[in-house]
């Protein structure tokens, strides 16, 4: 019978709403600008425009210019492809970038007098990372080449016309298999030069490492990159250095030298200083990451943001070479700042992000010429959308490219709010959606959905899933309780060696702050969250009995089982003491099965078939504990999806319209 019920809510869930709100179809007409790039004169606009195709259920992109006073808003590239990392050359003349348009990833480059545009390669596997030489002769790139199979377990020569099993897989790695990506085949990126006249591209780097980042010298003789070539890297993945090659005779000097990542490396305007990101590793569950300055040949080193509270990404030199452009969160907003050699630093631009077509997550991009930004909008109501700004004075948006949906559409309305977390009284922001036709002097539903990470931050930013949620009829709290970034690293690492813990009262403090307002009917509370959202959801059913449903979405359940089967070993370091063997107790004691003889909630559990981040396996592990002690519980496996359920567009409704279903059939309204 539930099941039949489950089905008529999914049903209702895709038609049973006035046009006017927000639907499940309207994701799939969505647009978001990214990747925004100016030209070398200052006056165009190259970005990425991201769509998502209705037929294929993919998510993809083609390249617009548009001119920086927003005229001239035209496409450059047109068709169901993906058309991305496009850039500028030193001239102007030409745009290089990425598309799959032949059928796989090749570079291509586009000319602006006559509007053509070639494939320049024929290569076997993706590339990325890839940027001009300063006389716009040559591409570096990056790109992964395979390593040749090892012969093992040999088996004898099968009769003609047998049919015998698929062979074995083999692994001797530490990382076998990358959410995402499946089991991996052996292979190592390496960076490789190509003259943009096309032919062979050369390969200028060797070894059994991967190389990022790959940036040229003023001179075009030496090429800088971040690599972790230590003997032992694979057990050691949090650690990388800058590194200087030569491209006459491939000779590679180590120019950093540290324990931690140095990565990211940015030449100055006059070659003479790198620019670069990194942290002293201290194996705390949260790094801020810093901004160093040194000589080209590694001397030198300073920090330059060493006394900042904030976490520096995406640098960009100033043309004078006096300061750096960087990105930043803070309080759950995505910032542009700017930082002299001094260390003295200020804000220039406000409200990045908005390109998820999931959750309200920071992210984001920018560009810079002559201290005029470019840069991806949003706000809750708003995707992606471009906006300029000059040194001084205030953004100015100059793309609408979701005015023709959400113009007509009356969205859920999305209010701040601060309130004192119960165990320590320190302030937490949260965000509030009401839905469309809120009467405050009516009561309604509340969903309380948490982000993962649990290091991330949720913000006032666009969100597909929530805005759907509020279509419903439910409120929606989205708070940032500790462990999230942006408000600094103390705060961050308030959850260090101790997660889930008192973020769970941060969380409920939450939930009554909201009740406090008066509207929300306190029989008709629910819990949901994805990743680190769902450990703490699954934490919090077995800490209290207050909500009448929960959708434990992508959890952890188990950290011992988690550290020995999740694709990302090398935490252990950071989040625990110790490995699980020698810490088992400290590892129960955080796990949410530990509390599950508490449970009372009906509860459903939510993930990707093909999760490696939070394998299925600890699913399975709490719906089978529910049902041994008959707590009403369903267990959904989303096929085709990783840990990233969203890159399907239908696997995104899946998880929400199954979601508002589950928690349909335990309301009691």
């Amino acid at each position: 019978m539930k099941k039949l019920i489950t089905l008529l809510f999914l049903g209702l869930f895709f038609t049973a709403h006035s046009q006017d709100h927000f639907e499940p179809l309207d994701v799939f007409d969505l647009e978001f600008a990214t990747d925004p790039q100016i030209s070398p004169d200052g006056k165009q606009i190259v970005y990425a425009r991201s769509f998502m195709d209705v037929m294929t259920d993919r998510r993809l992109s083609n390249l617009w210019t548009i001119d920086w006073n927003g005229e001239n808003h035209r496409p450059l590239t047109t068709g169901n492809q993906n058309d991305r990392n496009q850039i500028w050359s030193p001239d102007g003349s030409q745009i290089a970038y990425i598309s799959n348009e032949s059928g796989s990833s090749q570079i291509h480059i586009y000319w602006m007098d006559n509007g053509r545009s070639t494939k320049i390669t024929n290569l076997q596997t993706g590339m990325g990372n890839m940027v001009w030489s300063p006389d716009g002769k040559w591409l570096a790139f990056t790109m992964r080449i395979k390593k040749a199979g090892k012969a093992f377990g040999k088996m004898p020569q099968k009769p003609k016309g047998a049919k015998w099993a698929t062979p074995p897989k083999y692994f001797d790695k530490l990382a076998y298999r990358s959410d995402g990506a499946g089991y991996l085949e052996e292979s190592y990126s390496h960076i490789f030069v190509l003259p943009i006249e096309g032919g062979t591209p050369r390969q200028i780097t060797d070894g059994d490492f991967n190389h990022s980042s790959p940036q040229w010298s003023a001179d075009g003789k030496i090429i800088y990159c971040s690599a972790n070539r230590a003997k032992d890297w694979e057990y050691d993945r949090q650690n990388s250095e800058i590194f200087s090659i030569n491209i006459s005779n491939k000779n590679i000097k180590q120019l950093t030298s540290r324990i931690g990542p140095d990565m990211q490396p940015m030449i100055s305007p006059d070659g003479k200083q790198i620019a670069y990101l990194g942290y002293d590793d201290k194996k705390m569950g949260y790094h801020h990451t810093h901004l160093y300055v040194m000589n080209n040949d590694g001397t030198n080193t300073k920090s330059l943001s060493e006394k900042l509270d904030i976490s520096i990404a995406n640098i960009q030199w100033n043309s004078d070479g006096s300061g750096l452009y960087f990105q930043y969160d803070e309080k759950g907003n995505t910032k542009v700042g700017f930082i002299d050699k001094n260390g003295k630093m200020k804000n220039l631009a406000n409200n990045l992000g908005g390109a998820s077509i999931g959750r309200p997550y920071d992210g984001g991009d920018y560009d810079v010429h002559g201290g005029s930004i470019v840069f991806m909008q949003s706000t809750p109501t708003q995707p992606a959308d471009l906006a300029v700004q000059k040194s001084t004075g205030s953004a100015k948006k100059i793309t609408s490219l979701n005015d023709d949906i959400l113009a007509y559409k009356t969205l859920g309305k999305v209010e701040e709010i601060w309130y004192k977390s119960s165990h320590d009284g320190k302030d937490i922001q949260g965000w509030i959606m009401t839905p469309p036709g809120f009467d405050a002097n009516k009561k309604y539903p509340l969903i309380l959905e948490i982000h993962g990470g649990p290091f991330a931050n949720y913000g006032d930013r666009f969100s597909p899933e929530l805005q759907l949620m509020a279509t419903q009829g439910y409120v929606v709290l989205y708070t940032n309780p500790r462990g999230s970034t942006s408000y600094g690293a103390e705060f961050a690492n308030l959850i260090h060696h101790n997660y889930p813990s008192n973020d769970h009262d941060d969380l409920m403090s939450g939930v009554d702050a909201v009740i406090a307002k008066g509207y929300i009917d306190t029989k008709r509370l629910f819990i949901t969250g994805g990743s680190g959202g769902g450990v703490l959801t699954s934490w919090a059913i077995g800490k209290t009995n207050r909500f009448a449903a929960a959708v434990v979405a992508k959890p952890v359940i188990n950290w011992y089982s988690w550290a020995l089967t999740a694709d990302i070993a090398g935490v252990v370091d950071s989040w625990f003491p110790g490995n699980p063997w020698d810490h088992t107790a400290h590892y129960m004691k955080r796990s949410p099965i530990s509390l599950v003889g508490n449970v009372k909630t009906p509860t459903m559990l939510l993930t990707g078939e093909e999760d490696y981040r939070t394998p299925m396996s600890e699913s399975e592990q709490y719906y089978q504990a529910l049902k041994m002690q008959k707590v009403p519980a369903a267990l959904v496996r989303i096929q085709e999806a990783s840990h990233g359920i969203a890159s399907k567009p239908s696997n995104l409704l899946a998880k929400v319209a199954y979601i508002t279903s589950w928690f349909e059939l335990y309301d009691v309204k």
